[in-house]
Formats: C-alpha cells, sequence, structure tokens
C-alpha cells in the first residue's frame, strides 16, 4: 500500500523539482571552527534518537479524536453549520482538520530536511556543514514519525498546502547560499514550531504530545543553529543585500500569516468556498496562533541583524511588534525540558512495572513451590493471544 491511496485529493504530481541554482562548496580547512557551533554540533550528536524506539506507538489513537483539540478551536463550531451535524459528522471533521494540520508539518519537515541537505552542500564554512549534517538526520526523523502517525493512526493524508509549498519553493530557488537558513531556520521554523507548541499544550492525548514534544526538543536546537550562522554573517553584508533579505522575510511573514489557514478542509466538508474563507478568518484559534507564530519568528529575525525601519513598519502592521523584546532562549529551554520530563517519566513508569513483574514472578514461584499443584505444568492454563486491532482505514 502507498501514500497515494491515503490522500484525501490526488497530488498534483507524484514528484515536486524545484530548479536549484548556486553553488556546491568545499573548504579544506579542517581544524578552524567557531567553538559555539562546533559545540552545537556535538550536542545534535548526542542528542541523535530512534523514532521506533523511543514514541511509544502502542499507545491508541481514536482516529476520528486524534489530537484531543477541543472543539471550540473548529472554525465551525457555533455555528448554524455546527448545529446542524450529526455526531457522525463531527467526528469525520475532526479527523480532517488532523489529518490536514500533521500533514503540513510533514511535508514541511520534507522541506526542512531538503532545505538542510542544501545547507550542507552550499554554506562556505565546515562547522556549519557539520551541523547541518545532523539536522538532516533530525528532520529525516520527523518525516518518518508524522508519516507513520498519519499512515497507521489516522489513515488520511493530505497534499501540501499551496501556500507552503510556495515557500518552500522560493527558499530552494534562491541562488545564495543563506537563504536556506533564512526560509527554513527562521520562517518555516518558526511557524512549525508555533503549531506544534500550540497542539503540545492543549492536546489531551498521549501519542502526539510525546510526538511534538521530542520534536520540538530538536527543533530547539535547528533554531539556536541558524541564529548563529546568520548572525555571524548578516554582520558582513550591505545595507542594500541586508534589505534584500528583509523583503524576502516580509513577503513570507505575510504569507504565513494571510494565507496558511485550512479551508480546504471546510471545503471536502461541503462549505461553499467563501463561507469556508470567512469561517477561517474569523477563528479565534486561528488568531491565537498567528500571535504565537510571530512570539517565534520576530525575535529570532531581529537577532540576527534584520531590523530595518520597512520590517519594523511590516511588524507594527501585523500587531506584533513588541515581540522582538521576547526572550527566544527561554523559549527554546521550555522545549527541550518538557521533552526531558517525558523521558523522565517514561523511564521512571517503565521501571516500576520491571519492579512489578519480578515482584509477580517471585511471588508466583514461592507459590508453585508450596503447592504444586495440578495444571501447573508448562502451557497449562495458557489464555489466548491478545489480538490487537489494527489501524482503522479511511472510514
Amino acid at each position: 500500500m502507498t501514500t497515494r491511496e491515503f490522500y484525501a485529493h490526488e497530488p498534483a504530481e507524484p514528484v515536486w523539482e524545484v530548479p536549484a541554482s548556486g553553488s556546491a562548496r568545499f573548504s579544506w580547512d579542517y581544524q578552524d571552527g567557531r567553538e559555539r557551533l562546533l559545540s552545537l554540533y556535538q550536542k545534535g550528536k548526542d542528542k541523535q534518537w530512534d523514532a521506533t524506539t523511543r514514541i511509544d506507538w502502542d499507545l491508541p489513537v481514536d482516529p476520528y479524536d486524534p489530537l484531543g483539540i477541543p472543539d471550540e478551536n473548529l472554525p465551525v463550531h457555533d455555528t448554524p453549520y455546527w448545529d446542524r451535524m450529526t455526531e457522525r459528522n463531527k467526528d469525520e471533521l475532526r479527523r480532517l482538520f488532523a489529518s490536514w494540520q500533521f500533514s503540513q508539518f510533514l511535508h514541511g519537515e520534507q522541506g526542512a530536511m531538503v532545505c538542510a541537505a542544501r545547507i550542507v552542500e552550499s554554506v562556505p564554512d565546515l562547522d556549519a556543514k557539520f551541523y547541518s549534517a545532523t539536522q538532516t538526520m533530525d528532520e529525516a526523523r520527523h518525516a518518518e514519525i508524522f508519516g507513520r502517525f498519519l499512515h497507521e493512526k489516522v489513515g488520511l493524508v493530505y497534499p501540501v498546502d499551496d501556500n507552503l509549498q510556495a515557500l518552500l519553493g522560493d527558499t530552494l530557488r534562491d541562488s545564495r547560499w543563506d537563504m536556506p537558513y533564512l526560509g527554513m531556520q527562521v520562517l518555516i521554523e518558526g511557524l512549525a514550531l508555533a503549531a506544534f507548541g500550540m497542539l503540545r499544550d492543549t492536546t489531551d492525548k498521549p501519542l502526539p504530545r510525546q510526538i511534538l514534544a521530542y520534536v520540538m526538543q530538536d527543533e530547539a536546537r535547528h533554531v539556536a543553529f541558524g541564529r548563529m550562522a546568520l548572525r555571524d554573517h548578516y554582520a558582513q553584508l550591505t545595507e542594500r543585500e541586508l534589505r534584500e533579505r528583509e523583503e524576502f522575510v516580509i513577503e513570507g511573514c505575510y504569507l504565513m500569516r494571510d494565507r496558511l489557514r485550512g479551508e480546504v478542509v471546510l471545503t471536502d466538508f461541503g462549505l461553499p468556498a467563501a463561507d469556508a474563507a470567512e469561517l477561517s478568518e474569523r477563528s479565534s484559534y486561528l488568531r491565537l496562533f498567528r500571535r504565537l507564530l510571530f512570539s517565534r519568528i520576530v525575535p529570532c529575525v531581529k537577532d540576527i541583524g534584520l531590523w530595518g525601519e520597512r520590517l519594523q513598519r511590516a511588524y507594527v502592521d501585523m500587531g506584533v511588534l513588541e515581540m522582538g523584546d521576547s526572550s527566544l532562549d527561554l523559549l527554546m529551554a521550555q522545549d527541550e525540558e518538557l521533552a526531558e520530563r517525558f523521558d523522565a517519566e517514561r523511564f521512571a513508569a517503565e521501571e516500576e512495572a520491571r519492579r512489578e513483574e519480578v515482584a509477580a514472578v517471585i511471588a508466583a514461584g514461592a507459590g508453585a513451590g508450596v503447592d504444586a499443584g495440578p495444571g501447573t505444568g508448562p502451557g497449562a492454563g495458557a489464555s489466548e493471544p491478545e489480538v490487537k486491532e489494527g489501524p482503522k482505514g479511511r472510514g
């Protein structure tokens, strides 16, 4: 079975080819490197993990409520459309929204993997190549995780959103080596972290919360890498070169704010396109997401040295200029700490389960020694093996 059988819509093309320009750069200096970036590279190596074993894939997921997001966050909630829906309709709508959101995570992570590999190829400094190689592996793992969740737990995948695809294309087509950093590490990763954080902090479902916490732990390092590399590079650019990059940021921010709304889910559900767009735009959940989106992007943009007058005016227009004073380091530290707390809780639970298992075996052995009655031989009293129900299909 292939992903094509899970798509809500047939993708426009099975393989998306983005013509890329620019140079592959080799560095012959194998010892010179920035200490802080090499330290991040070491951390990237130390923090590698296996999605198959670290994620508890046995946790159950209801495909008709896979993310556990309150119904109040759905754009049609408390409207005549919602009032006319049956419970079956509402279940399917939750499933569609969850699929659309995690599908965009999946496509974005593949884009991040391609951009990280592009950085390995094009960045002139070997220390940055080293770190980007670890990030490429991180992004591959994230794509693996979101793909598995959609295939096995939800049974439905949406194609990449046209606007996300446009931003990815603009990022990859540019021949300047720093643009994959700026488009991916700052804008698309900022978008992803905002969405991940909202879901992680609102879902009551253990598997998606676990996935998001562990992915965000990796992303905290990626943002730190982008800040280090771009801050150093942009300190050397001319005013004209800085303004060109600010124009890219402005266009990307407006695109993400105004057009990544997911109204395709509502039109799939039978709503007229105009109503779907209006309800999506009025959604309180979308308004909150837009605010959190810029809490990650604005301080990063300011930190790397892109803070010209036109960019600041754009952020005033968006109502987010004050977020430039937010502590990005604090947000990243919180992302890492939550994942470590999940690990500690999980390891403690596993250790307790092992202790109980050992105690049960000892107790069973002691009981058998005192009264080894009939039916205690090998295979006696064996119960039928438990049969686990597989993931539900497309409903």
